[in-house]
């Protein structure tokens, strides 16, 4: 029986629904020691001294760490621009200012958790306040408070420049012409789990953290760098991951576990509170847009200019690449032959924004997907039949004035939502007539498009290891491979794969993964890349060790590493490029009502089509679907993240809201689209993301159709809504 294409149950699953599996906050030792971190609580200061005599004297309390007892005193997905500790002591210039009210300024190591806690009281800093930025278009002006002072000479920290065409000539032919300004907002993973580990010296002398994240060999290297070690005497462990969206790519308490075991060479554990999490973990990127599109009476787009202001907040994290797929991403789905874009993203004292499901592409493709409503409306024609006479096709350029690697289904997936929505044309609609009382509906429409695997220029990779043990027969395979299962299925597709590639049933595949000391790296579960990046890795892997089985040779072991095709990076000037080696595509219809006196919006009900190339467990492809979209409608409506002077006012998911059981659609109706991507395995593209895209935009459709009133700043909350409607001032 075949492996790909089957919906075989989750590997994990009996574990998870048993309460058997064990997640990082479940873990303990003997001997074992309990660890609290103090927060700085405030958004801009610089750190003038740190007393940590009566903490340390506390009962209970085995140690106090600072800024001074860390050795190198830094750490940074793409740039190390973050103290470990915020305080004096360090050679490094910068760190003695905290820059967000979750910069970490000690540590306390102690008996008890409850000691841990309570000594934190008793530390004492003093700190001289300094001028905060909160707002990144006051923080791009020239005379702006600097947030690093250390680094360049403004708070811009990233520009990306398209230059496509003739924009002037561009406009020129435009019979119709539609700006707009948008805003999207933060987002909180609220993952289910939040930050814990556990550290503790190994059998061999290494220092081991066993803690949530998303690339075991990436978190390795920061923390070996922190702690002036080499790589080889770091060992980073993943237990099973209550949720990542993203938001684990970037530390939070791996370094001070690390730093605290090396130092006492006792096992140490932490658990965040929720609000620690809030305000301690990056954020989705908070972004202001400008637009100015135009397109011919007959309905061909012809110009499209961009300003997108991204939001970073204190640190780097990843918005050099966020805002990179933002550029990309910022045209939508479509063919415009004249583009002139520029993305910023500004450092300011706000909660550090970095990867969230999506990666840069939601923000772009609200305002995108607004233009193309609004254009489509202007000219009286169907959204749909506007989408697609603009669609992307094989050899049409992206904005980057390359085109998309093939094949390109940005036609099909729009074609598969609107037939299985039962889509009418929105001029003919008979929504506008469903009104009952106060209650109106209406439907919208939006597509969207993503990466698949890094970009820019950095060669995309991943490793695995199959070994095919028996004597005459196979009796057993092992697969070793790194990459983290954060509750999305990659470790039962990768098992199918392997099992596919064998020739076994799955059932016969032992996985194992997640140890830097036992694995090559995966690279990160991140950018939609896993089931392309592990599923060639396990491929290739497999059929070597199976060229040795054939040879006779037992057990059969071999080892392999996937190289994806190249990328390019930016050219400065104009973004031309070829930034990534595949992409995949994603269309949603959907239905609202909206009560037009108190300004809820609800949804009603959700198609999505999306090609995944192969779909190597559908049942998973679903679940993915429907996950993005409830995620997507938390975005859109409900989670509403208020900041002011960098404080963050909604810390608790009391004040946060989540959607809920009660809240979700009634009817959510996954399409898969299946055209083989010639870079997967068995065809197979990368999901994860995709569903999640053009939700908002289509939801921001729908609640006009049934109201007339356009509204570009989301969530689309009760009191924003009824604002819009002139309900409420």
């Amino acid at each position: 029986m075949p492996s790909i294409g089957q919906s075989f149950p989750r590997i994990d699953a009996r574990g998870k629904v048993t309460g058997e599996t064990a997640y990082s906050g479940d873990l303990s030792m003997r001997g074992m020691l309990y660890a609290k971190i103090l927060f700085a609580e405030r958004p801009h200061a610089r750190v003038l001294s740190v007393k940590t005599g009566k903490a340390e004297a506390a009962s209970g309390v085995v140690a106090v760490y600072t800024s001074k007892d860390v050795p190198v005193n830094e750490y940074g997905l793409q740039i190390p621009d973050q103290p470990v500790l915020c305080g004096p002591g360090s050679s490094k210039p910068g760190t003695d200012v905290v820059r967000f009210v979750g910069d970490q300024v000690a540590v306390v190591v102690a008996q008890t958790e409850a000691a841990a806690q309570a000594a934190l009281g008793l530390i004492q800093v003093e700190y001289e306040n300094l001028p905060i930025v909160s707002d990144p278009l006051e923080g791009m002006k020239p005379d702006a408070p600097r947030v690093h002072a250390e680094i360049g000479d403004s708070n811009i920290c990233v520009h990306y420049k398209i230059r496509k065409g003739d924009i002037e000539a561009g406009f020129a032919q435009a019979d119709v012409i539609i700006e707009g300004e948008y805003r999207t907002p933060a987002q909180e993973h609220a993952y289910l789990q939040p930050e814990a580990g556990l550290s503790y010296i190994d059998d061999e002398g290494r220092v081991t953290i066993v803690c949530g994240g998303q690339w075991t060999h990436a978190d390795r290297e920061s923390i070996a760098h922190a702690l002036d070690l080499p790589e080889e005497r770091v060992r980073v462990i993943y237990p099973a991951i209550g949720g990542a969206f993203g938001g684990r790519e970037d530390l939070s308490v791996q370094i001070d576990l690390a730093l605290a075991t090396w130092k006492l060479q006792r096992p140490v554990k932490i658990i965040w509170s929720r609000r620690e999490s809030i305000i301690g973990h990056a954020k989705r990127h908070p972004v202001f847009l400008r637009a100015k599109w135009g397109a011919t009476k007959d309905g061909k787009l012809v110009a499209a200019q961009n300003e997108i202001i991204g939001d970073g907040g204190a640190y780097m994290y990843t918005s050099n690449k966020v805002l990179g797929n933002s550029a990309i991403t910022c045209t939508g789905p479509y063919f415009i032959p004249n583009v002139k874009a520029d993305v910023y993203g500004v450092y300011t004292n706000n909660v550090p924004s970095a990867a969230f499901r999506g990666f840069g592409a939601p923000q772009a493709l609200f305002m995108a997907e607004g233009q193309m409503n609004k254009l489509a409306e202007k000219l009286g024609m169907d959204p749909v039949e506007f989408r697609m006479k603009n669609a992307l096709r094989d050899g049409l350029t992206l904005d980057v004035g390359t085109p998309a690697p093939g094949p390109v289904t940005v036609p099909q997936v729009i074609e598969a939502a609107a037939k299985k929505f039962g889509w009418t044309p929105i001029n003919k609609s008979p929504t506008k007539t469903r009104r009952t009382s106060s209650i109106a509906r209406g439907v919208g429409f939006a597509a969207g498009f993503k990466n698949v695997g890094f970009s820019f220029g950095y060669q995309e990779n991943s490793w695995a290891k199959v070994e095919i043990h028996g004597n005459s027969e196979i009796e057993k395979v092992v697969l070793h491979q790194a990459a983290a299962e954060v509750g999305q299925g990659t470790h039962t597709v990768m098992v199918q794969m392997a099992a596919e590639a064998i020739g076994v049933p799955a059932q016969m595949v032992k996985l194992i993964t997640s140890d830097s000391a036992k694995q090559e790296s995966s690279g990160s579960v991140s950018a939609s890349r896993m089931t392309v990046m592990a599923g060639n890795a396990i491929k290739g892997a497999a059929e070597a060790a199976l060229k040795k089985w054939q040879a006779e040779e037992r057990p059969a072991i071999a080892e392999y590493k996937y190289l994806a095709p190249k990328t390019t990076h930016f050219d400065e000037e104009t973004g031309y490029s070829t930034p990534n080696f595949s992409y995949a595509y994603s269309a949603q219809a959907v239905e609202v009502e909206v009560d037009t006196e108190t300004g809820q919006v609800r949804l009603i009900r959700v198609t999505s089509a999306d090609d995944v190339g192969k779909a190597i467990n559908p049942q998973l492809v679903v679940g993915q679907i429907e996950g993005a979209v409830v995620q997507a409608q938390g975005y859109a409506i409900t989670e509403e993240y208020k900041t002011k002077e960098g404080r963050v006012l909604t810390d608790q998911l009391s004040t946060y809201l989540l959607p809920t059981i009660l809240d979700i659609p009634e009817k959510v109706e996954s399409v898969i689209v299946e055209v083989a991507e010639p870079n997967g395995p068995w065809g197979a593209r990368g999901l994860g993301e995709m569903p999640l895209l053009p939700l908002v935009p289509a939801i921001a459709a729908a609640i006009h159709d049934a109201t007339g009133v356009w509204i570009n700043e989301f969530p689309f909350t009760p009191e924003r809504v009824a604002r819009a409607l002139g309900k409420i001032k």
